[in-house]
């Protein structure tokens, strides 16, 4: 399928070479010559977790900068600073694990015969995943990619003859339709007509909600629970009066809640709600200056500064332990450039004698006066007690409660963010360009509220006002102002579990479920465009290919100030190194400014279309996709489908993906058995949709603690062990002297070390329960305990401590517990064992998950309503797979469907 405007190509107004009209076919044969002739590749796998064997060609340059190379990624935890740190996280990384993207100079052109050889890339050594990593078994011979190959390719060939059944069953629908239409008994005098009659169950299951349009199909209704009857046991005369039951109130609270996803005509068209009211934004504290005894210091002169100026100093001093902040060169002069602009207005510092100091270098400047007493303020609060933090919380929410929820069409939803953000120093994610820089306070004067005609508008701070008061029926915000950084909007809107969030997101689960119809063609039509003699065709079927298969985004085109972040559409000469026969290899900023790096195995027409699409005169700099843009591409798109845009593959590929692997799943065996199955399908849903990260800093020490914890279980199966032989010592003979045998890794010395940490974590756990219990005490206005309570109850880690010195002295263990026998004590060695299994599974699945952003997929891309048929299928709590937040967040998704729900 082509678009209308195909044939006026779309060039990008952007300076640099530019790509023919038309790819002359003399070209195209030359290019097949110089492709190797092995074979077929169905491509869709990306390989960069896997070995890379080197090879003597250079790195690529990176986003078209031109001073220096990357350096490999190294733990900010292991003393490195920022400049080493690496950028290859995924999304939800903290800042401080990202590294810095150094810039590159233009590649030298490669003097080989070939006009289209590529940029060369030095070898790269990166992480690998092993098969236990996607659910597979270690010992199959076959390679990973190739398994991963054959299951994609069949999932894909799923997807198209669902697609065609799904449109076969809608014309069969249709056509029914009309046969009972034509049938019917036009000859009969309307008013003798008779409403036509179904034919039993029969009909009804033909005309199911199966044959409807994917996006007009209700969701399934849950059961109403019955209202549960409890009648008296006495006999008697006269009417019984019923008790109401939890069963009754549950009942009652389901009947009063507003199910919208059941309501199909809601929020159609574009008014978004008749009548809102809200208490408006809650702002954030004015500054309170700095004791006077604490200094900012220059060039080793204590000196004061205006408040204004010492606030600005005071977001720099505060966060001088975030060396990933404080140690990157972009940070420092942002910073400086802002804080003199603001001692410039000010006037500058005064020292002791009331003399001017211009504060003119940054190196000069020491703000650890400042680092320390914030220091000292943080550790006063975290000594609180809890019954003072407590009450400093209760009254928060209550000067906060009236802010945190608003009317919207009668009914009370939740709002998210309605606090404003206080002024601080704009730290950004990635390589942002303005990192550093000061956000500034925000006034009444910059926001507008949006709120309903009738609604009392929410009173400003005292001797201020509002920049303006809306009535936008079609925005689901209530106040929006303008940040200063980048000049971007922000919004408060409703809570994620508030019913617009929700239908927001049902809607995009609902488009992703509608392109399930679609996405044969889409393949079938690309692939043809692929070989097409135009230009722009050829350029659109390969970025939509690439989107499709390796779930890259569309991007958007960014102005000067702004990152250098990169999507599919907006790639450039040196993003894209070609590796023949046919592997190209990503590396740039994506979305956040996180460095994308992706080596994959690609269609012989794709990775020929690319070295096309790089052809001389192009260079470092120049766009690949030169005519295209993401807003043709996603008009493009629409073409088959009603707002359909370049991000809904995304979600329908890792949607669809879950629910073809679900299907094909039997979770057997333990509840933590049953999760490690939904998390082994996850994660190959995160390897084919190429939602990945790099291993966090902490993982070793992570996996390290858990393997502390199961050889102190199996220390306490030995010791149970050891028990039965003093309840009764013929036991050894019968179970033989091997099953009382102490593990051997286990040694001595170990045992010492674990038992030791033993004791010492009971005294800490007896000390925090003491100071707890005061606390409540005092809370209540009752006398504290004195500490010789606290002594009296650290005997027990005494006495625990003794006895373990009198085990390692006789070699014997005394029962515990009250009647102790040899089948309780057996009953416990199971009891124990089980808990080991449980861990062992839950470490080998943190062991799998360690390179696959499991959250991202879960989360963003896969359909909610999957896990929750995976729940209720396999009867797993929805708790082990969705947090609180989110369980409020999909409160939809869990309340709308059953078991049977099909993506």
């Amino acid at each position: 399928m082509s678009s209308s405007d195909d044939d006026t190509p779309l060039v990008k107004a952007k300076t640099g070479a530019v790509s023919q009209d038309r790819i002359p076919k003399a070209l195209d044969k030359a290019m097949d010559k110089q492709a190797p002739s092995n074979g077929h590749v169905e491509p869709g796998i990306s390989i960069r977790m896997g070995p890379v064997d080197k090879m003597d060609v250079d790195e690529p340059a990176t986003n078209g900068n031109t001073n220096g190379k990357r350096k490999a990624r190294v733990s900010t935890t292991n003393g490195k600073t920022y400049k080493d740190a690496s950028n290859s996280e995924d999304d939800d990384k903290p800042l401080s694990k990202r590294r810095r993207t150094s810039q590159q100079a233009k590649p030298p052109k490669d003097d080989s015969s070939s006009e289209l050889s590529d940029v060369p890339l030095k070898a790269r050594t990166l992480p690998k995943a092993s098969a236990e990593q996607i659910g597979q078994s270690s010992d199959s011979d076959t390679p990973l990619t190739t398994k991963l190959l054959r299951k994609k390719e069949s999932i894909e060939k799923a997807a198209d003859k669902e697609a065609k059944a799904i449109r076969g069953k809608e014309k069969a629908t249709a056509k029914r339709k009309s046969k009972i239409a034509s049938d019917s008994d036009d000859d009969i005098p309307l008013a003798k007509k008779k409403a036509p009659v179904k034919k039993g169950k029969q009909v009804k299951k033909e005309e199911s909600d199966s044959d409807a349009p994917l996006a007009k199909k209700p969701a399934a209704k849950k059961a109403k629970a019955k209202p549960v009857v409890t009648t008296p046991a006495k006999k008697g005369k006269g009417k019984v009066k019923a008790e109401q039951t939890e069963e009754d109130r549950l009942a009652e609270e389901e009947e009063e809640e507003y199910r919208w996803w059941e309501d199909a005509g809601k929020s159609d068209g574009t008014k978004k709600w008749d009548t809102l009211e809200h208490a408006g934004v809650v702002f954030p504290p004015e500054y309170e200056p700095m004791p006077k005894h604490v200094k900012f210091i220059y060039d080793g002169v204590p000196v004061t500064l205006h408040p204004e100026a010492e606030e600005i100093a005071s977001f720099y001093g505060s966060m001088l332990n975030s060396a990933h902040n404080v140690e990157n060169p972009t940070f420092n002069k942002n910073f400086f450039e802002d804080f003199t602009t603001v001692l410039d207005k000010t006037g500058h510092a005064k020292d002791k004698d009331g003399k001017t100091v211009k504060i003119k270098t940054f190196e000069k400047c020491d703000f650890k006066p400042i680092f320390e007493w914030f220091e000292s303020e943080r550790a006063k609060k975290k000594a609180l007690p809890a019954a003072e933090k407590k009450a400093l919380k209760a009254e928060k929410e209550t000067e906060e409660a009236a802010f945190m929820h608003c009317m919207w069409d009668g009914r009370k939803q939740k709002v998210g963010n309605f606090r404003v953000e206080p002024p601080s120093l704009f730290r950004g994610r990635g390589e942002h360009p303005k990192t550093g820089r000061v956000k500034k306070r925000v006034t009444p004067e910059q926001i507008t509220i949006n709120i309903g005609e009738k609604a009392k508008v929410p009173e400003p701070p005292a001797g201020h006002r509002w920049k303006e008061i809306k009535h936008d029926h079609e925005g689901t915000w209530l106040a929006m102002w303008q940040e200063n950084i980048n000049g971007a909007y922000k919004y408060v809107m409703l809570a994620a579990n508030s019913d617009i969030k929700g239908q927001s997101d049902f809607k995009k689960f609902e488009k992703a479920r509608e392109l399930k119809k679609h996405i044969d063609h889409i393949r079938k039509d690309y692939r043809k465009e692929l070989k097409s003699e135009k230009m722009v065709d050829r350029q659109r079927a390969t970025a939509i290919y690439l989107i499709d298969q390796f779930a890259l985004r569309a991007g958007n085109e960014k102005g000067e100030d702004e990152a250098d972040t990169v999507g599919c559409c907006s790639l450039k000469f040196q993003h894209v190194t070609l590796k023949p026969p046919n592997t190209v290899i990503f590396d740039f900023l994506g979305k956040d400014s996180i460095r994308f790096y992706d080596e994959v195995e690609v269609d012989q027409q794709v990775f020929k279309n690319l070295k096309i699409f790089k052809k001389e005169p192009k260079t470092t700099g120049d766009d690949i996709f030169d005519r295209l843009t993401t807003s043709a591409l996603n008009k493009h798109l629409t073409n088959y489908m009603a707002g359909l845009t370049a991000k809904v593959f995304r979600t329908y590929n890792a949607s669809y993906t879950m629910a073809r692997l679900l299907k094909e799943m039997k979770a057997k065996g333990t509840i933590q058995e049953k999760v490690k199955a939904y998390n082994d399908a996850n994660r190959e849903v995160a390897i084919l949709c190429n939602h990945k990260r790099t291993v966090a800093a902490g993982h070793a020490g992570s996996m390290e603690k858990m393997i502390e914890k199961i050889n102190g279980l199996r220390y306490q199966v030995w010791r149970t062990k050891m028990m039965m032989i003093d309840v009764d010592t013929k036991v050894k003979k019968k179970k033989g002297a091997e099953y009382f045998e102490r593990p051997e890794d286990l040694d001595t010395e170990w045992m010492k070390q674990h038992q030791e940490a033993e004791v010492e974590e009971l005294r800490q756990k007896i000390t925090k329960k003491f100071e707890k219990d005061n606390e409540k005490l005092a809370a209540e206005n009752e006398k504290e305990m004195k500490p010789k309570e606290l002594q009296e109850r650290l005997e027990k880690a005494t006495e625990l401590a003794d006895k373990y010195k009198k085990e390692n002295k006789t070699g014997k263990v005394e029962a515990e517990g009250k009647g102790p026998t040899v089948d309780k004590l057996e009953t416990a060695v199971e009891k124990l064992n089980q808990r080991i299994e449980n861990m062992k599974i839950q470490m080998e699945d943190k062991e799998g998950n360690k390179e696959v952003a499991l959250g991202t997929s879960k989360i963003n891309y896969i359909d909610p309503r999957l896990t929750v048929v995976f729940s209720k299928k396999f009867d797993v709590p929805i708790e082990k797979f969705f947090s609180k937040t989110l369980r409020e967040k999909f409160d939809w998704a869990i309340k709308s469907v059953d078991e049977d729900w099909e993506f």
